[in-house]
């Protein structure tokens, strides 16, 4: 029975006091590290990261949906085919008739010579007519307001006198011209003067021309 015991114990393997101190050190090094860990919060946080609820993310897949068929062609339509009538055979040809003209006897047409035609006569342009000249007027229908004029202190000295004749030319109610005809020099410029004040009418017929005789008196 002893024999047996130690044969088993031989076969089986009995442990060693070499791997009992590296266990035994195993052991001591991991209570080592928990100490520490928990000293320090390590263990804490880790166990906080463990409670931390896992968030899962539901990717959806997205499905694309195959394009569409391609439209099918158009259909052609064929068209009847136009059923070509029989043409008609074209008519016998029938000769006109023969006809024989009548004989008649031509005229004689004598040729005869005109005689030359005589050249026109051109007649010359009728002269262009004249521009309607001024009508005659008296002048004191025409200008109903005159101004009389003043003896010329030369005629006064020299004592002067006579008649004196004056046209006027009236245009639009305003004498625009005085012309003395005849008369003594010395009364021409006061003539004048005295004329071109006048106060006329407006016919609007033109221009007006008026004669009008001073007589002049030194008493």
């Amino acid at each position: 029975m002893t024999t047996a015991t130690v044969h088993d114990k031989r076969r089986y393997g009995a442990s060693t006091p070499g791997r009992r101190a590296v266990g035994t050190g195993i052991v001591i090094l991991l209570h080592i590290l928990i100490a520490w860990a928990l000293i320090t919060g390590t263990a804490r946080k880790g166990l906080e990261i463990i409670k931390k609820p896992l968030e899962a993310a539901v990717i959806q897949e997205v499905i694309i949906p195959p394009p569409p068929p391609p439209p099918p062609p158009p259909k052609k339509i064929e068209t009847p085919k136009q059923i070509e009538q029989p043409k008609a055979p074209p008519p016998p040809f029938v000769p006109p008739p023969e006809v024989t003209p009548p004989t008649t006897t031509a005229p004689v047409i004598e040729s005869v010579q005109a005689p030359p035609p005589a050249p026109p006569v051109i007649a010359p342009p009728p002269p262009p007519a004249a521009p309607p000249g001024p009508a005659k007027a008296e002048i004191g229908v025409v200008c109903p307001t005159q101004v009389k004029p003043e003896i010329p202190r030369q005629a006064l000295r020299e004592g002067i006198e006579g008649e004196v004749t004056a046209q006027a030319i009236i245009r639009g109610g305003k004498v625009v011209e005085v012309q003395v005809l005849s008369g003594p020099r010395a009364y021409h410029n006061s003539v004048r003067s005295a004329m071109m004040q006048y106060q006329c009418q407006s016919t609007g017929a033109g221009d007006i021309i008026a004669t009008q005789v001073f007589n002049f008196k030194i008493n």
